[in-house]
């Protein structure tokens, strides 16, 4: 079963085969009926990012449970398929997990 912030292999229609990471609840996640759900695209780094981060990427890297340094987009959720889900690869550690949810909401700031 998949859990939310695992990171998941996934063949995005667009974008190729990437890794990324399930922001999604456990209710959703668990329930059978629901058969997509959200997650954020990622791009394995193959070296050293060779410039700033953009205001709207993370990096992911070992303490995540990765081989290699890897960038995750915070400024589009994709919804896919549970069923395209393949490779677990490892699981956000808190600290970045709190840096995702803090870049989105730079990204999508709420106006009230």
């Amino acid at each position: 079963m998949t859990a939310p912030w695992e990171i998941w292999t996934y063949d995005f229609s667009v974008e190729g085969t990437h890794p990324c990471v399930i922001f999604t609840n456990s209710a959703r996640l668990a329930h059978p009926a629901f058969d997509r759900i959200n997650a954020l695209l990622c791009r394995t780094l193959r070296g050293p990012l060779q410039r700033e981060l953009k205001a709207a990427e993370i990096l992911l890297d070992r303490a995540d449970g990765l081989d290699w340094e890897t960038l995750c987009r915070v400024d589009v959720v994709h919804f896919v398929l549970k069923s395209g889900l393949r490779e677990r690869r490892g699981v956000v550690c808190k600290e970045r997990r709190r840096q995702i949810c803090q870049r989105m909401l730079q990204v999508f700031p709420f106006e009230f």
